[in-house]
């Protein structure tokens, strides 16, 4: 068995790339903000240009032009040139830009999961000393990007937002059912499906995914638990904590609480129609909750485990190629993010709990009732373990999970049968 720890940091899911292009949007059109070629440098009586690539081709993107655009507004030293990648490209066409330097950005968006890979290509320049010319300091931003993309001491994003799973929760449902609040632990949880159920008018108290998002969904269950994905040598999944969360899931569908053989995106569809009482996403779902009209709720993911509260969540950041050596560029990014580490207000507005403490301690973000709940969930949050690979590692416990889920196997069945495929992977 090859050896798939690193030192310090490590490859995400792959499959997070998935979660986290739907969150970052929708269409695969390629879209150019603020745009126009770099126009020279402050010392030759032109502006600095820089291109920022991103992956944001939804509804985010127009949120990010319009602080780009206020930004360009702002001074007369640097251009932002704004560039929208398609969302399900992004990191192909990033990886060959970065390998062959053809229009290669000077900044771009990177998932935080992402950024172990990168800098362990020796393709990202650490970020910390052109933020510290720029009066930028870790100390500004939430905990857990920064620990999670520093690596050898070096940092190497600018956080930009944090999105961990939470819960949603039908309000008209709840004030049916005579609960007041959300559950916030597994015995307010279990009472509360129970009494949101009414199995007459096809109504369930949660629908249990057997897919999509469990893969938010069941490593914050195993954290809470107090398992792990990985142990420090081996994957872990088949532990007695973990086992014992899938079979916690089972349970809703075999109490009924939730129906069987729930279909992709099923769990949503029925809280959509308003028979689905409770469900666990992320925070790029509210638009959508939001112009089907849904009189609906969020808060924290309930401490389902017994262990602690751990949830798992992805975040955005700024990064920059190490192929970027141009003093003048060099400084017109930092000059960029300090800018957005205090005027990302704006990309609040779209839905996202945004990194900077600056923001996130305003009267105007606090007056975000859904946002500011999101970002509650801070302190809690935990992102992909540090091993190499692991996206092909983990990815057998999806199906297998599923067939838990649905009655095939039993949760102690499926989850060895998943860590067996997982050392084959490893081999």
């Amino acid at each position: 068995m090859k050896k798939f720890m690193r030192s310090k940091m490590a490859l995400c899911l792959t499959v997070i790339l998935a979660l986290t292009v739907t969150a970052c949007g929708g269409n695969n059109n390629a879209n150019s903000s603020s745009g126009g070629e770099a126009q020279g440098n402050a010392g030759g009586g032109k502006k600095t240009g820089i291109l920022f690539w991103s992956p944001f081709s939804g509804s985010d993107g127009p949120f990010m032009k319009k602080i780009v655009d206020k930004y360009n507004s702002s001074q007369d030293q640097y251009k932002v040139n704004f560039v929208i990648q398609p969302n399900g490209e992004y990191y192909k066409q990033l990886d060959v830009a970065l390998s062959t330097g053809k229009e290669r950005p000077d900044l771009m968006i990177m998932h935080v999961d992402q950024v172990p890979t990168y800098q362990s290509k020796d393709q990202l320049q650490p970020i910390d000393g052109l933020a510290a010319a720029a009066g930028i300091n870790e100390s500004d931003f939430a905990e857990a990007p920064v620990k999670y993309a520093t690596i050898d001491s070096k940092l190497y994003t600018i956080p930009l937002d944090i999105h961990p799973v939470v819960m949603y929760y039908n309000k008209d449902l709840f004030e049916k059912a005579g609960i007041t609040s959300p559950p916030t632990n597994r015995a307010e949880f279990d009472a509360a499906v129970l009494k949101l159920t009414d199995k007459a008018k096809g109504i369930y108290g949660y629908v249990v995914p057997t897919l999509w998002p469990q893969q938010f969904i069941f490593p914050s269950l195993v954290w809470q638990n107090g398992g792990e994905l990985w142990n420090g040598t081996d994957v872990a999944y088949n532990s007695p904590e973990a086992v014992e969360m899938v079979q916690w899931l089972r349970d809703m569908v075999e109490k009924g609480i939730s129906p069987a053989n729930v279909q992709q995106d099923g769990e949503n569809t029925l809280f959509l129609q308003g028979k689905n009482a409770i469900q666990f996403n992320g925070p790029w779902m509210k638009s959508q909750f939001d112009e089907a009209g849904l009189n609906y709720g969020v808060a924290v993911m309930p401490q389902i485990g017994a262990a602690k509260q751990a949830i798992y969540a992805g975040s955005h950041g700024f990064v920059t190629p190490k192929a970027v050596t141009d003093s003048n560029t060099l400084a017109g990014i930092g000059d960029f993010l300090k800018y957005v580490s205090g005027n990302s207000l704006d990309w609040a507005e779209s839905g996202q709990a945004v990194a900077s403490k600056t923001v996130m301690e305003s009267a105007e973000f606090k007056a975000m009732e859904f946002q500011s709940t999101v970002s509650e969930s801070f302190s809690s949050v935990q992102f992909a373990p540090n091993v190499l690979n692991w996206g092909t590692i983990i990815e057998p416990v999806w199906g297998e999970l599923s067939n838990a889920i649905l009655g095939k196997k039993s949760p102690q069945q499926a989850m060895d049968d998943a860590v067996a495929k997982s050392r084959q992977a490893m081999k």
